[in-house]
């Protein structure tokens, strides 16, 4: 059986969703600053304002009789789960986090936290700053630094063409600009 549908170690969570595999080529978890501090701020709420939350409604509802058909029981005992679930997710993550802060980096070529500005085939250009696993979001040009296109760009430097396989297929880009900025 796959990997990805074993229950990890103490793992209470949902017997049907599979255990998603987080980890990375040579088990780095490279992080932004920001990226840790985002992690560590969503951990602190559920383990002291949600979780206390649900265990008081949790509480309640089983004070008042029969759980089987309880709904707020149920719905409360399933939602602690996860939460649960959720935290040791965060804790581990953190714990195995390498923070590196970009504006800490004076290479001239593109390395994890660089800021990366692109000219496509199409002479469209765009900006990419190369993330964590965890903190990618497309809308705001952040992609991990796993992806075909940051694998593709590491160790460029302004001016060199890099291949790319994309979803279009082979594409040459040229690296126009790297900087090391704060990301937010």
């Amino acid at each position: 059986m796959s990997k990805a549908f074993v229950k990890g170690d103490g793992d209470s969570g949902d017997e049907n969703e599979p255990d998603i595999d987080h980890s990375v080529p040579g088990g780095k978890n490279y992080m932004t600053p920001a990226g840790a501090e985002k992690m560590r701020q969503e951990l602190k709420k559920l383990r002291y304002e949600e979780r206390p939350e649900v265990t008081r409604v949790v509480s309640w509802a089983a004070g008042n009789g029969d759980r089987s058909e309880n709904g707020d029981y149920l719905y409360g005992k399933k939602r602690l789960r996860e939460i649960d679930k959720r935290m040791r997710f965060l804790a581990k993550r953190l714990e195995s986090a390498e923070v590196v802060d970009p504006l800490a980096i004076t290479a001239d070529c593109v390395q994890f936290g660089a800021t990366v500005t692109l000219r496509y085939e199409d002479d469209s250009e765009r900006t990419y700053c190369i993330v964590g696993i965890d903190e990618v979001d497309l809308s705001k040009g952040r992609i991990s630094w796993v992806s075909p296109l940051a694998r593709a760009l590491l160790k460029a430097q302004e001016g060199d063409v890099v291949n790319f396989h994309s979803p279009k297929g082979q594409q040459e880009i040229e690296v126009l600009r790297i900087r090391y900025l704060k990301i937010d």
